[in-house]
């Protein structure tokens, strides 16, 4: 086996040192959440942080790490009495791989034999196996939703239930949770970032020095694994040894009224929801506490503790940037540093209450979407070459709900109709492989006319493996959704595309809540640019959206048929996620030869194969053409008006109407 990494040789990252070191000190402050660019050391550091943890003893024999001196009362493998000392070992780390199954994670219960022979065949998954040590998810954020609910439902009630068909198993489940993420590859729902008790961002020093101690600390240690471990074995020992000091001094550090009021302002001041921001706060602050050798929390303990376990939780949608206004959080500290009650006489409001002014560049929603006065109200004739430089989008709002027509069995999501693990049952089948999701009725009915064949004596089911079914359930799934946005001259009038960035904005807003990919083609000028390939980040879609230009003639042709290569790149990479191409436009096509012409030949690239499209029509003005409408005919798709988009749109809902009576 590799020898690990010391934890004391990663060099820079101090926040996130000092993350993981309070929560192996606290394993109650709730885990980490790393965040950061790729090649940061987020995962060396959190594999080597094992090492650092003390040994654990266990209940020889027991899967489930039962501690002799408290043994769980509902062990599977128990009862647990009269143990004594009982063994110790290394603290563990698991790792929970990206792909993994419920059944992996949760453990596995033999239905076959509970079914067929009545007892109770359970094996253990990794959260069973990470009990008393470490849970390692790199790359949470590409984990499917439903794995995460169980991941922090467990985290959080220190116990994992196992559950089917009338069958349970309960086991103790404490650990200490730590997940890494690149954000380029999409956020975690605000809801799943509250659940991590802290969390850091990482990146890559820019000092030169620091590069050259990391490459050559590599470098040494690639060459000699042992040695190097050897070199750094006094330092890692005398971490471990502080350590166990500072969970033996923790019981005793008092947390006084002052530090907490403190907490309770911050808390409000930044007006996080809930309160486990406070909880966590307090807990990290009385580790930090003990991690320094002290009794008594104080306010530099406060302000370390806000900027670990605040920045993800001041998040309201997936295009804010996490992180904490450092002044305001010291003129909170510093108002509420006082051990006296507050001044009842005061305005009550703290730092971010009430009362608060916008600051120079703020302003009511939408202002600054808004063109100043006598700009850009006309459009430019079509073709004419004059780029405009990107305005800011309208403020985004719930739209309709986009689908992909028919039954898919993509990756888990909310947008389109899918079969999958997990949602209503439909029905049944035979089971392809090992049975998961028994449908119990089925399997009876299946069962029911062998019994006098089989010898049934008495009130019990004869079962064979021949008679059960697994459960066929249908759910929804995520789509890639590829927007192609027209950025010609055409669209090019301030107030116009400031709307239309608003729109697509909302459908990003949209695409992020359903768990979908998304991916944006441009086009502009005489071609078409793949302004961002399909990613699970919404936050870059935003970004490149944001700075977009516009100007120039309308290659539509050239905008479809880019779209018609990405499509056909992506279904080799993940064959089985259905597309939604959203086609933002007002319709024209004045770019290249034959332009009308080679576009209504591209758009039945699309029709042909049978991809799902919608034409968001952003034509305005008294006089309408109606060219967008005829795209989506040829696209074999739907057009909705940007008023239409909206999910509170009287025009949508009678279109809607009219569209089912049809």
């Amino acid at each position: 086996m590799t020898t690990p990494f010391p934890f004391t040789a990663v060099v820079g990252q101090d926040d996130l040192r000092l993350a993981l070191l309070l929560n192996a000190v606290s394993p109650s402050v709730g885990g980490v959440l790393v965040r950061g660019e790729k090649g940061t050391a987020k995962s060396t550091a959190v594999r080597a942080l094992t090492s650092l943890l003390p040994e654990v003893a266990v209940v020889p024999g027991c899967r489930f790490s039962c501690d002799p001196a408290a043994p769980d009362p509902g062990c599977p493998d128990g009862p647990h009495e009269g143990v004594g000392v009982g063994a110790s070992r290394p603290a563990r780390m698991v790792e929970l791989p990206v792909g993994a199954s419920e059944d992996r994670l949760v453990g596995a219960l033999d239905i076959e034999r509970a079914l067929a022979e009545g007892v109770k065949a359970y094996e253990p998954g990794l959260l069973a196996a990470a009990h008393r040590g470490i849970l390692y998810v790199d790359e949470v954020n590409l984990l499917h939703d439903h794995l995460v609910d169980l991941l922090l439902d467990a985290a959080a009630m220190g116990a994992s239930y196992v559950e089917r068909e009338g069958v349970s198993v309960r086991h103790a489940a404490r650990f200490l949770l730590v997940g890494t993420m690149n954000p380029e590859e999409g956020e975690l729902r605000p809801q799943l970032l509250d659940r991590f008790g802290l969390t850091v961002e990482v990146s890559a020093s820019r000092e030169p020095d620091q590069r050259v101690e990391v490459v050559r600390r590599r470098l040494a240690y690639d060459d000699d694994p042992a040695g190097f471990a050897a070199r750094w074995a006094d330092e890692e020992a005398a971490v471990r040894r502080r350590i166990v000091a500072a969970r033996e001094l923790l019981p005793s550090v008092r947390l006084g009224d002052g530090a907490l009021r403190q907490i309770a302002a911050t808390c409000a001041a930044f007006e996080v929801d809930g309160m486990r921001a406070d909880i966590v706060m307090a807990r990290t602050a009385t580790a930090l506490a003990a991690w320094a050798g002290r009794t008594e929390v104080l306010a530099e303990d406060v302000r370390q503790a806000a900027l670990l376990a605040l920045p993800h939780r001041r998040r309201r949608n997936p295009f804010d940037a996490p992180g904490l206004d450092e002044d305001k959080l010291d003129e909170t500290l510093e108002e509420f540093s006082g051990d006296d009650d507050p001044d009842p006489d005061g305005d009550g409001g703290g730092p971010g209450g009430g009362g608060g002014q916008p600051g120079p560049d703020e302003g009511p929603a939408g202002d600054g979407a808004a063109a100043p006065p006598g700009e850009g109200e006309g459009e430019p004739a079509p073709g004419g070459a004059g780029e405009q430089s990107p305005v800011r989008a309208a403020e985004p709002f719930r739209t309709k709900v986009l689908s992909v027509p028919g039954i898919g069995e993509g990756a888990a999501g909310r947008r389109s109709r899918a079969r999958t693990e997990h949602g209503r049952t439909t029905g049944a089948r035979r089971p392809r492989g090992a049975l998961t999701k028994l449908h119990l009725a089925a399997t009876v009915q299946a069962a029911a006319p062998h019994q006098r064949a089989r010898g049934r004596s008495g009130h019990g089911l004869v079962v064979r493996r021949d008679d059960l079914r697994q459960a066929a359930r249908e759910g929804r799934e995520g789509n890639l959704v590829l927007f192609v946005v027209d950025a010609s001259g055409s669209m090019a009038a301030r107030q116009r595309m400031s709307a239309v960035k608003g729109a697509v904005l909302s459908l990003l807003l949209d695409a992020y809540q359903r768990r979908d990919k998304v991916g944006l083609v441009t086009f502009r000028g005489s071609a078409a640019d793949v302004a961002l390939p399909p990613t699970s980040s919404v936050d870059a879609a935003a970004a490149r959206l944001e700075s977009l230009p516009t100007g120039g003639r309308t290659p539509l042709a050239a905008g479809l048929l880019k779209a018609h290569d990405v499509l056909r790149v992506e279904r080799l990479r993940d064959p089985a996620r259905r597309a939604l191409v959203v086609v933002v436009t007002d319709g024209r096509a004045t770019g290249g030869p034959e332009p009308v012409a080679l576009a209504s030949r591209a758009a039945r690239l699309f029709a042909a194969e049978g991809v799902a499209s919608v034409v968001v029509d952003c034509e305005s003005g008294p006089v309408r053409l109606g060219l967008a409408g005829r795209l989506a005919g040829e696209l074999g798709g739907t057009a909705v008006t940007l008023d239409e988009l909206r999910a509170d749109s009287i025009a949508g809902l009678v279109k809607d109407v009219q569209r089912r009576a049809a």
